[in-house]
């Protein structure tokens, strides 16, 4: 029964942490107004009748703080990477120069400054239903395995521990909003 009890907690504790790295990874590609090759993370170009990942097809880089480059393996590969980049609706333009791609990341202005920090925060939202869902489902395996047999005073424990790992991860959740916000916000 102990055994039980902590596999529910383990896999509680995997599940908030999946949830946080989820988060950052989602949060990595908004861009706060400098080029970062996780923007790109998600565009798939089509190789070959295969939507296949960008990163997989060329080598992404950046050459400053504003623009980004993709070097593809094979010359015939610049037009479908400049497409599925138009295609992914980023508000980036690529420029295809025979050799490359280039893009120059436009500084943001004020307004969409505002509508990124507004996704930053609804990520973080979806984290914390996340988290919540995650700890519903360590609470209901302890109070099945109190209703089982399992000791009711060392179940409400376990129920307390799980409730204190939520709030750990909900306050980390807090902590990466804020500091992404303040990055989105600085000019």
């Amino acid at each position: 029964m102990q055994e039980e009890i902590d596999l529910i907690l383990e896999i509680s504790k995997e599940g908030m942490g999946q949830s946080i790295d989820h988060l950052k990874n989602e949060l990595s590609k908004i861009r706060a107004g400098k080029a970062s090759t996780a923007m790109l993370d998600g565009i798939k170009v089509e190789y070959y009748g295969t939507p296949t990942g960008l990163g997989q097809v060329a080598n992404v880089s950046t050459a400053d703080a504003k623009t980004l480059i993709i070097q593809p393996w094979e010359k015939s590969m610049l037009a479908p990477i400049e497409r599925a980049i138009f295609e992914a609706n980023l508000g980036l333009t690529p420029m295809n120069d025979g050799e490359m791609v280039r893009i120059n990341i436009p500084p943001l202005t004020e307004e969409r400054r505002r509508d990124l920090a507004k996704s930053a925060k609804k990520l973080g939202e979806d984290a914390k239903i996340g988290l919540r869902s995650t700890r519903h489902k360590g609470m209901d395996g302890i109070k099945k395995a109190v209703k089982d047999g399992y000791p009711e005073d060392a179940g409400k424990k376990r129920e307390i521990e799980i409730q204190e790992m939520t709030n750990g991860y909900s306050k980390r959740v807090e902590e990466m909003l804020v500091a992404k916000e303040k990055d989105i916000m600085k000019v």
